[in-house]
């Protein structure tokens, strides 16, 4: 999922910043981007900080990367299968 759609900055971004020490939103501008243009954004990036709605998504990496779910647009998943329908 996107955070920030003006500089494309997505969830696992702002998970990853907030993993590896962000803890306020101007770490997360300085870090992404995040908040620098329209500002819509920054609510939701600092639903993602320490004491915000989305922190406990966030854990502490056991290895590079390591997330406790995967983001809605990570790649290495596999796609989902189309399945025909018929209307009868």
């Amino acid at each position: 999922m996107f955070i920030c759609v003006c500089n494309a900055i997505t969830e696992r971004q702002v998970q990853e910043a907030v993993t590896s020490g962000a803890r306020s939103l101007s770490d997360l501008e300085a870090q992404l981007g995040v908040g620098g243009c329209c500002g819509c954004c920054r609510d939701t990036a600092a639903d993602y900080l320490p004491g915000g709605r989305y922190a406990g998504c966030v854990t502490e990496a056991q290895e590079e990367g390591a997330f406790e779910s995967d983001a809605a647009n990570d790649s290495s998943l596999m796609p989902m299968q189309a399945v025909a329908v018929s209307r009868a």
